[in-house]
């Protein structure tokens, strides 16, 4: 009858640990674009289903990412947030099982009520006792499964940090090739003023022009001249990023100093809407919040109802050591606690709980939405970038024409100095944003592949 009764109480207690109060997640429903862009449909590949190594096929920045992957400081925090994570979800889940305990003790007391009647109370103890929080309404569920949303979340979080480094190192990268090719166009500027000055000079000391054109190109000539200590200011400063980037001490950066052409193709594959929001951590790990949102929510709905424990403790128990192994002792209890009047403090923090949900919601739809936004953006850019440079090329190839033009004719004696002034200075901007077109072309991939969300595995 005891055995029946036993298991009678488990029975019970297992099917109320089936009830589980509290609204169930359902994920939230936006009327999502049905294409990514709007000139026409595209087919469901991405480029952002390629693997980084295959997107960047410079060797040097290759190796320059796997090093920042192996030592970014911020990815090994997140690494340790993940583990921090998972500890507490292990610690959630035990408070779903029943604790056990061990206890050995052996105490003297020795009493003496009304100063005649000393007495030794000796007590000898070896005790195994179990406790269990009936889980009846799914309070401890829910901080389970909230556990697990936060864990998902760090994972997603983690995902995206790797995303958003190797877009910040190949950008980097791509900026600090610039930047030298900018360099390398400023020293040859800067040869062809010290060549210019050499010629007004002597035209000058031959009486063939006024002292003032002379004047105008030692100005050209010095004004070039401080463009060199700002962009080496600003390529230490931009090796020094990368770096840091890198987990390492400024020092110098590897690149390739060679500037490959790259032709963009006119149309490049960026998938459908849905695999954007599969694929963006950003979007998973803001649904993840919004989970385990809702789990507080449940948590707090269920703190207002009674909780049930059980508590189980055997073993042995005796005042001598000679009849120890013959004086076993058993106590069961069960315990109901409940609110009673509290003056609304549960029901505020449940009402509570379940604004934040409510701001939760929100954060997720402001997360797709800017997933959106961003591959948008980065197609528009995509979509752009070759006509800008073509132009930028076309302006480059007609500024140097003019500059040659305009220095034949100033040997010539057809017009004046200002006028090649003016044409060497169109060349030389026109150059510098030539170099600047290319490095946007190569950063309009970055950016792109990034937003579509590629990179992370």
């Amino acid at each position: 009858m005891r055995t029946r009764l036993i298991i009678s109480s488990l029975l019970i207690a297992f099917a109320m640990c089936g009830c589980k109060l509290g609204q169930k997640y359902v994920k939230p429903q936006m009327a999502i674009p049905a294409t990514l862009e709007k000139e026409h449909l595209t087919d469901t590949f991405s480029i952002a289903d390629l693997a980084w190594w295959d997107i960047y096929n410079d060797p040097v920045l290759r190796k320059l990412i796997e090093h920042t992957l192996e030592n970014n400081k911020d990815l090994r925090i997140a690494d340790a947030r993940i583990k921090e994570l998972a500890a507490r979800k292990r610690v959630e889940t035990a408070n779903l099982l029943p604790s056990v305990n061990g206890q050995a003790y052996v105490q003297k007391e020795g009493l003496n009520y009304g100063g005649d009647h000393y007495k030794n109370d000796p007590e000898n103890g070896l005790k195994a006792s179990m406790s269990w929080e009936l889980d009846i309404w799914g309070n401890l569920r829910w901080a389970n499964d909230r556990s697990k949303a936060l864990l998902l979340e760090s994972v997603e979080d983690r995902r995206g940090l790797t995303i958003s480094i190797i877009a910040q190192v190949a950008q980097a990268y791509f900026e600090l090739v610039a930047l030298d090719n900018e360099l390398s166009i400023v020293k040859q500027t800067l040869d062809a003023r010290k060549e210019s000055v050499r010629l007004a000079k002597l035209r000058f000391e031959g009486g063939l022009t006024s002292e003032t054109s002379y004047q105008q190109a030692k100005v050209e000539l010095a004004r070039t001249a401080t463009h060199i200590p700002i962009l080496e200011r600003d390529i230490s400063l931009k090796e020094n990023e990368i770096s840091f980037l890198a987990g390492d001490f400024p020092s110098p950066i590897e690149r390739n100093r060679q500037r490959s052409t790259i032709n963009l193709p006119d149309d490049l594959p960026v998938g459908m809407p849905s695999t954007l929001l599969e694929r963006r951590p950003d979007v998973r790990a803001a649904e993840q919040s919004l989970i385990a949102a809702n789990a507080a929510v449940g948590v707090a709905y269920t703190n207002r109802f009674p909780r049930l424990s059980l508590t189980a403790t055997g073993g042995l128990e005796s005042e001598e050591f000679s009849d120890f192994f013959k004086s076993p002792m058993h106590f069961l209890s069960a315990s109901l606690l409940g609110p009673i009047f509290d003056f609304g403090r549960r029901q505020g923090a449940y009402r509570a709980q379940q604004a934040v949900y409510e701001q939760e919601c929100y954060s997720y739809e402001k997360t797709v939405l800017n997933a959106f936004m961003e591959a948008r953006n980065a197609i528009v850019d995509y979509n752009k970038i070759q006509e800008i440079y073509e132009s930028m090329a076309e302006l480059e190839q007609a500024s140097k024409t003019s500059m040659e033009l305009a220095q034949l004719q100033y040997i010539n004696g057809v017009i004046g100095y200002i006028d090649v002034l003016d044409a060497q200075r169109s060349y030389f901007d026109a150059q510098v944003n030539l170099s600047n077109a290319v490095r946007n072309k190569e950063l309009v991939i970055v950016q792109l592949y990034k937003a579509l969300g590629g990179g992370w595995n």
